[in-house]
């Protein structure tokens, strides 16, 4: 009996030190984090020495020729590939961590009882916080309805989830610098806000199927009285979940970067996807959803059209086409969301996309 006492102590939180009771006195503790600390320096050191690698694997050990369409191709997928999958590896572990403090039943209680514009900016906030796809979100949305959040704050938060991630806002920062990333995050919030405020405006709670607003909410929620070894582990498997199921779509994307980046014409981009062409923005969008793709998919194709001349405002179209309007999507939604409704969100959030595609181009 006293065991068990003793374990339920050591999940209790420590007021005076903020930390779970029992970590002070566990002797593994030092060795844990200087396994952590051991782990970053070498993650650090490799990620450092990906550049001279790429080029040794693609000209010393295939024996490829500089500046030919496949050296090129060959050097940037080896670049590449580890460089997206460490970046997420380790994005997605230290998020897993912060997702352990932010389960549905807390993200759901943040949101219940807040006023529209109020809820709408936390709804926002709490999508880039918490890593769910634009398919997996829609579940929380249902749990949303059913607590009586309001429905453009729910939209806010359906929409923000999957396109304002901390993947894409991690590998735009490690890929194209600050100041893309914070372009990304500021425009996306933006859409996320003033989509949803558009929808609650409208008054479309008709259009959701009874059903969803009385559903109850079946996610389990994280104990809020985690310890820090639990909450790492929490993240060890979020990893593994995680990266375990995107790794292919992370290869394949780069492929298909890797070709563009060797093998398309300086310039071809440019006039297909260039700030010339007043239908570049438009067709990038209606090109992106039918291509449905995760974040750490679709940013190395980004950053090869990137590199080939194509506008950058065009190309962040199409990249929050691809990863915020899906077709996958849709269908789920179609069980959620009547016709008119399910039309109305797609509609608004693609015109917000373009909006920004246009100011882009004209500014920069």
């Amino acid at each position: 009996m006293s065991s068990e006492t003793d374990s339920v102590e050591e999940r209790k939180v420590c007021c005076c030190k903020g930390q779970p009771k029992g970590i002070s006195k566990d002797p593994g503790v030092l060795q844990r984090w200087l396994f952590g600390l051991g782990a970053l320096a070498l993650w650090l050191a490799v990620y450092l020495f990906l550049p001279d690698m790429s080029r040794w694997v693609a000209y010393d050990l295939l024996g490829l020729t500089p500046g030919t369409h496949l050296g090129a191709s060959v050097e940037f997928f080896v670049y590449d590939t580890p460089k997206v999958l460490m970046l997420l590896t380790l994005v997605v572990f230290f998020v897993g961590i912060i997702r352990s403090f932010f389960s549905p039943e807390r993200t759901r209680r943040l949101l219940s009882g807040r006023s529209e514009f109020a809820g709408n900016v936390l709804a926002a906030l709490l999508g880039v916080v918490t890593p769910f796809c634009s398919c997996s979100a829609v579940p929380l949305f249902i749990g949303f309805v059913s607590s009586g959040v309001p429905l453009g704050v729910t939209f806010s938060f359906l929409i923000s989830a999957p396109m304002v991630n901390e993947i894409a806002l991690v590998l735009l920062f490690g890929l194209f610098g600050w100041k893309v990333a914070a372009l990304y995050l500021g425009t996306g919030l933006a859409i996320a806000l003033g989509a949803g405020w558009a929808i609650g405006k409208m008054k479309l709670e008709r259009f959701v199927e009874e059903w969803a607003f009385q559903a109850s909410g079946t996610d389990a929620a994280l104990d809020d009285s985690m310890t820090w070894k639990a909450r790492i582990d929490y993240a060890k498997d979020a990893v593994r979940d995680i990266v375990g199921r995107v790794w292919l779509y992370v290869i394949l994307g780069i492929a298909v970067g890797a070709a563009i980046h060797g093998y398309v014409p300086e310039g071809f981009m440019a006039a297909i996807m260039g700030k010339d062409a007043w239908w570049s923005v438009p067709a990038a969008v209606l090109l992106g959803v039918p291509m449905y793709s995760n974040a750490a998919g679709i940013i190395p194709v980004v950053q090869a059209l990137l590199g080939k001349g194509a506008a950058l405002g065009t190309v962040m179209a199409f990249m929050m086409a691809v990863i915020g309007l899906s077709l996958p999507e849709a269908i789920i939604l179609r069980k959620v969301l009547k016709l008119p409704l399910l039309l109305t969100f797609f509609g608004v959030v693609a015109v917000g996309i373009i909006i920004v595609g246009f100011l882009f181009n004209a500014i920069l």
